[in-house]
């Protein structure tokens, strides 16, 4: 649905009018002192900077309109923004919070950003991934359900958000950070839900998407597995492991890109 109650129609060839938020506006406490002067989504990755990376999955997928929520040296994003959106390529809001909204506050803040548009797109842009968002997006105007939640398999699952699926794929269970996780299925942070879901969300004026939205979404929201990479950039350990990898994951892909 959009947020005039339409869902898109899988049979039909037209393209579904697609728009992303990017959760960016994190301080990145466990990178200082590198956070200390350039914010986690700006950090550069095998000589690119993070936001590139999923600039370039938004292409892919023929996504053009994009919103950023800022925090953290809120001015070196707006120098970002002001970059991106001088190539004409993308239609780039910023959504300044003077104080951290939350993850879902950041949906309640911006619920006019759903107007138009046939499916929200909601990443949190602090993961490297090499997704294919059209894959996704394909696979959410498949089922009937709400939401869909992509997947990863968690090498330390009682470090994420778990679920649990039943043969249809539909999330049957999901808790943040289990201490006994029954499954290795976590959570990537990234969703692609209905417009009017969107707004639905935005009415709860809750904090967190984690903790407080998607457990109601229980029941009516698909899972979908990624196999390819992804990686949350969090640590400087991780960061390490990013450096590393990103040109033999890449490589040509982003050359094109460029």
């Amino acid at each position: 649905m959009n947020s005039s109650g339409r869902r898109p129609n899988p049979d039909k060839q037209e393209e579904p009018r697609v728009k992303a938020v990017l959760l960016a506006a994190g301080l990145g406490t466990r990178l200082r002192p590198i956070t200390d002067s350039v914010p986690k989504c700006l950090l550069p990755i095998a000589g690119r900077r993070l936001l590139d990376y999923w600039f370039d999955r938004l292409a892919e997928a023929n996504i053009r309109d994009v919103l950023i929520n800022t925090h953290h040296l809120r001015e070196n994003v707006k120098v970002y923004i002001d970059e991106i959106n001088r190539n004409g390529l993308f239609r780039v809001r910023e959504a300044y919070e003077p104080k951290l909204l939350g993850s879902a506050g950041t949906v309640s803040a911006n619920q006019d950003f759903a107007e138009g548009a046939d499916l929200v797109l909601i990443v949190y842009a602090d993961s490297l991934s090499d997704v294919s968002l059209g894959q996704l997006i394909q696979f959410h105007i498949g089922h009937g359900d709400p939401v869909t939640m992509m997947l990863f398999h968690a090498p330390r699952p009682q470090d994420c958000g778990i679920a649990e699926l039943d043969e249809q794929g539909r999330v049957i269970d999901f808790v943040e950070k289990p201490a006994r996780p029954k499954s290795d299925l976590a959570n990537a942070g990234i969703y692609v839900m209905d417009a009017a879901t969107f707004c639905q969300i935005a009415d709860m004026h809750a904090f967190d998407l984690g903790f407080e939205v998607l457990p109601k979404f229980i029941g009516r929201m698909r899972g979908w597995l990624w196999h390819g990479y992804h990686l949350d950039v969090g640590t400087r350990e991780a960061l390490r492991r990013a450096e590393a990898e990103a040109p033999g994951v890449f490589g040509d892909r982003e050359e094109l890109a460029k």
